[in-house]
């Protein structure tokens, strides 16, 4: 099993950087979470305020449990804060808010990117999950091509991945816009947002970059069975 370990390594710079960026996200909106914007609106208020200012008054908007876990659910069209951001006045928690609200803009509009997430959704989903075992299967029966098979469908994740950094990136841009543009937060708290918002977004490139290595490493696995 002299393949399997040596082909680990190449997973080495993705564990890093990914540990480096969920410390990111999580130290800078720690800082900011403690940060008062001076407006004193609610991260619910803002988002309340924006997604009726863009014609989306029948986006709803619900408090769920956990930390960061906000989120924007296209097909129900509710728009999902956690527990920590959803009653906070924090310049954090209101730039989380209005990144999500973001996203539900771009579903009315039908933004590119988005859509073409959606679409590969099911099957990255079942890329994920399903690849490594039809891999190992066409390791251990020999087989490139019951083994490609699982390159294939983990292709999938990485494409998925690679979608949704536009998509993300694009939702912070709007919501820097919104904020600024609607007076909720001041000149000197913007930039402050935007560094929360950018600390989030390093979390995709850092999913990106794991898929990618990930995705080297089941080419590698799978010409094995060539050699073999």
């Amino acid at each position: 099993m002299y393949w399997f370990d040596y082909t680990m390594i190449l997973l080495i710079p993705g564990i890093i950087v990914s540990i480096w960026a969920q410390s990111k996200v999580q130290s800078t909106f720690k800082q900011y979470a403690r940060v008062s914007s001076s407006n004193n609106y609610t991260a619910f208020q803002v988002a309340r305020a924006l997604l009726d200012a863009n014609n989306l008054s029948d986006v709803t908007i619900e408090q769920v449990r956990g930390n960061l876990t906000d989120h924007y659910d296209p097909r129900s069209k509710v728009l999902r804060l956690s527990q920590t951001v959803y009653n906070s006045t924090s310049i954090a928690s209101i730039g989380v808010a209005a990144h999500e609200v973001g996203h539900a803009i771009q579903d009315v509009e039908e933004y590119m990117p988005m859509k073409i997430r959606s679409l590969i959704v099911p099957v990255a989903s079942f890329g994920n999950y399903a690849s490594w075992i039809i891999l190992v299967i066409g390791l251990l029966m020999g087989s490139f091509d019951i083994a490609s098979i699982g390159v294939a469908l983990f292709l999938a994740v990485v494409i998925f991945q690679l979608v949704t950094l536009p998509v993300e990136y694009n939702a912070s841009s709007r919501a820097v816009l919104a904020l600024e543009n609607g007076g909720y937060l001041t000149r000197d708290e913007i930039p402050k947002a935007k560094k929360v918002l950018n600390a989030a977004a390093l979390t995709y490139v850092a999913a990106l970059l794991m898929s990618i290595l990930t995705l080297l490493r089941f080419i590698l696995l799978a010409m094995g069975t060539r050699r073999d």
